[in-house]
């Protein structure tokens, strides 16, 4: 995993190309601390910092092909490129290296863009054609790695992150309201659209191509899910054969991930999919596996029971990284630094110490349960809509809306609600023929801190309607596919890149150099499951069901069985009720949001006093507290000018104005 950066036609003079790109790259030293480069061709730049995993001497990047007509720069891995290699070692190709970038340089030799249809990994690089004059970005299909660009009048700047734009001349940190009325609808920016106005991300499963023709961009691949007339019963014959496909693709999904020349960990919540993930390592490392995880002195959040029954079971070496309300506070600057786009929940925040955790035990791969959730119906998402449309098929049922009682048992405040309430909240007004039906309680919960808007804000905005975008983006054929998929698409296509992936994925993670790698992202395994009927992965309300079928015997009946806990963090009382809240707090003064001009001081600060008066805030209320200050944070490092190194300085001196000298991580073994 590494941070890349470059760009195409720029007007610089040349004496400053090489100083520029090594001010872009050096802004993303963070995601490869193991060496830099750059080249320059022209009005063509690349640049690289390397985070060494695969042929650890001989990997360095910018890298070519044999005569220098193709170059690369490369974030990522391609996990089948030991397959590819001898591949294309057996048509004739020479090869100088053992690494996995420069499988895709003599890919696109032979096949030019379209050789990302057959690269299974997470990736995003630019490739320079010289003998076309052609310049080629590329993203993977569920959107692990990120890449930024920014184009004017045929000339273009790209990045692994947005803080290396900033350092080209001409692209500035300023905000775009719409993405802003994203966020506080979705949780993130509809690509390509980012919080920064006039620089865009590259969606996933895209190819972008720079040449004097223009700019272009194209989808490669696409989540995609059969008819839903074609759902049906399904024999036990067929179930059991699904199961097995279930099994021998996802063993083989964390057999390729195991490829690295250094030591590979596990991320361990206690969850079944973090749980599955580090039992088939074990299937194929027969040395002790460290496995790292998070654990909260606050109870309601706390999962390090199921932790340790995972460690014992498997024999792990564990660190734990023990959360405090007061961490949380004191590492929003700096995540925001590195998420560049406001948060409207804190679980990135943990994830980032526990990223520091895994770097400080040495180790910079770790493999993880996301997407689990995603390909194989995981959510309570899916299960509240099911239920939804269950009760409104007889409307005047008594007995049908008590089934919503069985939905987020771990909310108390939601538990406490009268039945009346549950009804009025899961019900609402969406039709049953919505498209985005499942999503609207959680888009319509969201939007509601929107109502903290400044009056300039609004005016900036206008009459956009972000749900009305959402659903003009959806594919042709959306509306055949079963409810299940719908729901589906919608966390798959779009809420996992643009937060799972991104704000609580690479972007904490490689705030400390460590990759995460994700087995239930394979794209042989999502098509696998998207076929998969709808009933076999959603069971009655048992989620994953299939997918705990096939992978029973690897788990402890108790964690195999576990029913999913979402992973949450403390919100607004980590800031309010610990002893460096209220330095962070201040970017909600009213004279800072009045400064920034996207909020309601009066209103922000009647949320603040709301929040600090109850012993326990409610869902809506901390989403809004989180994303007004986070936002608020966003507009002080980025378009108040601390981005780069000042901002990150500013970022780690406020941790430690609050840190006692000694880490939260707590090693120990089972």
């Amino acid at each position: 995993m590494c941070g890349i950066a470059g760009y195409y036609r720029l007007p610089v003079a040349p004496e400053e190309s090489r100083p520029l790109l090594q001010r872009m790259i050096g802004t993303l030293a963070h995601r490869g601390p193991d060496g830099n480069g750059t080249y320059i061709d022209g009005d063509v730049g690349l640049a690289h910092s390397r985070l060494s995993i695969i042929d650890v001497e001989g990997g360095r990047q910018p890298l070519c092909n044999e005569d220098g007509s193709v170059w690369i720069t490369f974030n990522g891995e391609i996990f089948n490129y030991v397959e590819l290699r001898e591949e294309l070692i057996a048509r004739g190709h020479v090869f100088k290296t053992r690494s996995d970038t420069e499988v895709i340089v003599h890919l696109y030799e032979e096949r030019g863009p379209d050789c990302v249809e057959l690269l299974n990994g997470d990736f995003a690089f630019a490739i320079w054609d010289r003998n076309r004059q052609r310049l080629m970005l590329a993203r993977d299909r569920a959107g692990v790695r990120p890449i930024y660009y920014a184009e004017r009048d045929g000339a273009l700047a790209f990045a692994s992150e947005v803080k290396a734009l900033l350092e080209v001349p001409g692209v500035e940190a300023e905000v775009d309201p719409i993405a802003l009325d994203q966020m506080f609808t979705f949780w993130f920016p509809l690509a390509p659209r980012t919080p920064f106005k006039d620089i865009s991300e590259l969606p996933p499963a895209h190819v972008l191509i720079a040449s004097t023709h223009g700019v272009t961009t194209r989808r490669y691949w696409d989540f995609t899910y059969p008819d839903a007339a074609q759902d049906r019963p399904v024999s036990a014959a067929e179930e059991a054969r699904l199961t097995e496909e279930v099994r021998t693709l996802l063993l083989d999904a964390v057999r390729i991930r195991l490829r690295a020349d250094v030591p590979i960990g596990a991320y361990l919540s206690g969850g079944l999919d973090s749980s599955i993930t580090t039992a088939a390592i074990r299937e194929f490392v027969p040395e002790q596996l460290h496995s790292f995880s998070v654990a909260f002195e606050t109870a309601e959040y706390d999962e390090s029971v199921f932790q340790e029954e995972m460690v014992a079971a498997l024999g792990l070496r564990h660190s734990v990284t023990v959360c405090r309300d007061e961490d949380i506070a004191g590492i929003l600057p700096e995540l925001i630094q590195h998420t560049e786009r406001p948060i409207m929940r804190t679980a990135p925040a943990p994830m980032m110490l526990l990223s520091r955790l895994v770097r400080e035990n040495g180790t910079k791969v770790v493999m993880t349960g996301e997407g689990a959730d995603e390909v194989f119906a995981g959510y309570d998402v899916f299960k509240e809509a099911k239920v939804r449309r269950f009760c409104a098929a007889q409307p005047g049922s008594r007995l049908r809306p008590l089934l919503l009682r069985k939905l987020y048992p771990y909310m108390p405040r939601m538990q406490g609600q009268s039945q009346r309430y549950l009804e009025a909240f899961f019900g609402g007004q969406a039709s049953l023929d919505d498209p985005l039906y499942s999503h609207l309680p959680r888009f319509r919960t969201s939007s509601a801190a929107k109502g903290f808007f400044s009056a300039d804000l609004r005016a900036s905005i206008g009459d956009y309607d972000a749900v009305a975008d959402l659903r003009d983006r959806l594919p042709a054929d959306f509306t055949r596919w079963h409810p299940l998929s719908q729901s589906q698409y919608l966390e798959s296509a779009y809420l996992l890149p643009g937060y799972i992936l991104s704000s609580q994925g690479d972007r904490v993670g490689m705030a400390n150099a460590v990759e995460g790698r994700f087995p239930f992202l394979d794209h042989r395994l999502i098509e696998l499951a998207a076929r998969i009927p709808p009933r076999l992965k959603l069971k009655g309300l048992t989620e994953k069901h299939i997918l705990r079928r096939s992978i029973e015997d690897l788990l402890p009946e108790g964690i195999a069985k576990r029913t999913k806990q979402p992973y949450r963090a403390p919100e607004s009382r980590a800031f309010l009720r610990s002893r460096v809240g209220a330095a962070v707090l201040d970017h909600m003064s009213p004279a800072n949001v009045e400064a920034a001009g996207y909020f309601d001081s009066t209103l922000v600060q009647k949320l603040v006093t709301k929040c600090d008066k109850l012993s326990s805030t409610g869902f809506r209320d901390n989403l809004a507290f989180v994303g007004i200050l986070s936002t608020q944070v966003w507009h002080e490092t980025f378009v108040n000018g601390l981005t780069g190194k000042r901002g990150m300085a500013v970022a780690r001196q406020m941790m430690n104005d609050w840190r006692s000298g000694t880490s939260a991580a707590t090693p120990g073994s089972p």
